[in-house]
This record gives structure tokens, C-alpha cells and sequence, in this order.
């Protein structure tokens, strides 16, 4: 079966400063996979490179078989969503207004949302338990509402891959718990997902698969059982003794 990404041999360097080397890496439809580095380790590049906003400096990456730098920018923003870390939102936005901008690949110049944006919307807020919040400004949010409606701007894009950079930093562990929640829904959706975290915990039980990024720049992917053995979280974290296993698992309410 085709891998809905894939991605051989691909290295990346700032200037002469390497910062991804000969990184394998596959992701199959409906999968939650997630990320793992210490900071500056790559993670955050990775991702852009995954997406198309970064060119690697070697290897190539694939979206369901196609080379990705071949396709045009508008073709990957409906099959690839990037939600960033941070959204920095100047004016008094509305949710719905956030939400909206999802449809952008799909909408000429003068064009305005027709339904069928109007029903990708709806079902981004719906998918992500955000429809009460439509009228809210954005700014205005809690961190985990703002990490919802960040992520229903992807799925309005009705991209079939999403890519999220820290999407529990600064949540406190009952929102941790309620965006895993989410996960597994968007799982349900057959979506695909590679998320990197920092907050090891969340990871047993919830993603099917790690890919952790080493010192040396380069990836290590296995389940979570392989991947985030004490050797391998010493390594990557440049710790002098062996760190715990994440073992404790949080149950998740579907």
C-alpha cells in the first residue's frame, strides 16, 4: 500500500550547520504517530520540510506516491495542514473567521465561500468540539481552546495529513487530556497524524508510533516500546543517566 508520506534519505542544513540527517521516515493513513527530540534537535524543521515550506537539501519526500516538491502550492495545502506552535492573530478574530481562512486553497481571488466551504467549516468545528466557540474572539481563548481551533483551521483545509508542532505545550493535564481525546477522534476520520511532543506521558496509549531525532541528527522510528527505552531518551536528551520510561497512561474519553 502507498504511504500517504514518505520520506527517503532527506538531510537539511542551515548554511553549513547540519540539522536533519538521511532521515527516513513513513507515515500510513489514519496512524498517530508522534515526534520526540530535545529542543533545537529538529523537530519544528522537520515538519515544515514534511509540509513543503522547507526544500531538504538531499533526499525526497512523497505525498500518496507523488514527489512533493512537484506539486503546486495550492494542490499540498488541501492535502497537508501544518498548525503551528504558536498563531499570533492581530485583530479581534472570530473562531469562525479563524476557521474560515482554511479555505483558502480552495477560493479564487474574488471568489466567496460558497457551501460546500461552509459545510468543511462546520464540520471542522464540529469535529473539534469548537461550534459554541464560533462568535468568541480568538484571542480571547484558554490555551487548549486556542489548540483546537488551530487544528479545525487544518481540517477545514480538508487536508488528509496534519502536522502539529507542540500541540500540548503550556496545557495543563486536563486539556492534555482532552487533545489526545481529539486525536483519537480525528483517527476515527481515518486522518493521519504526526505530532511532536514534548510531554513524554501522553505518548503510551495514544500514538502507535515514535520517531525520535538523536544527536547525530538523525531519526530513530520504532513503537513507542522500542523507541523510548532509558538508553535511547538518555541520548537524545544529552542526560548523564538513563531517564525513566513514560509509563503511566491516561485513559482518554472518546
Amino acid at each position: 500500500m502507498t504511504p500517504t508520506l514518505h520520506c527517503a534519505n532527506v538531510s537539511f542544513h542551515y548554511n553549513a550547520r547540519p540539522v536533519l540527517r538521511e532521515v527516513n521516515l513513513r507515515l500510513d493513513e489514519g496512524e498517530c504517530t508522534a515526534l520526540v527530540g530535545a529542543n533545537g534537535a529538529g523537530k519544528t524543521t522537520l515538519l515544515r520540510l514534511l509540509a513543503g515550506t522547507l526544500q531538504p537539501s538531499a533526499g525526497h519526500i512523497r505525498l500518496n506516491g507523488r514527489a512533493l516538491a512537484e506539486l503546486p502550492q495550492r494542490h499540498r495545502a488541501r492535502r497537508i495542514a501544518l498548525v503551528p506552535q504558536q498563531l499570533d492573530v492581530p485583530f479581534d478574530f472570530t473562531v469562525q473567521q479563524i476557521v474560515e481562512q482554511g479555505r483558502t486553497p480552495y477560493l479564487g481571488f474574488f471568489s466567496t465561500p460558497g457551501r460546500e466551504d461552509r459545510l468543511a467549516v462546520g464540520r471542522a468545528l464540529e469535529l473539534t468540539d469548537t461550534a459554541q466557540l464560533r462568535h468568541r474572539i480568538f484571542n480571547e481563548l484558554s490555551g487548549g481552546e486556542r489548540q483546537r481551533v488551530k487544528i479545525a483551521l487544518g481540517l477545514a483545509q480538508q487536508a488528509r495529513l496534519l502536522l502539529l508542532d507542540e500541540p500540548t505545550q503550556n496545557l495543563d493535564i486536563g486539556r492534555q487530556a482532552e487533545l489526545i481525546a481529539l486525536l483519537h477522534r480525528l483517527r476515527v476520520e481515518r486522518i493521519t497524524i504526526l505530532a511532536s511532543i514534548h510531554d513524554l506521558h501522553l505518548i503510551p496509549g495514544a500514538f502507535s508510533a515514535v520517531h525520535l531525532l538523536l544527536p547525530n541528527h538523525t531519526l530513530l522510528s520504532g513503537t513507542p516500546d522500542e523507541v523510548l527505552t532509558p538508553q535511547n531518551l538518555a541520548t537524545a536528551f544529552h542526560h548523564h543517566a538513563p531517564i525513566p520510561q513514560p509509563t503511566s497512561r491516561i485513559e482518554y474519553r472518546l
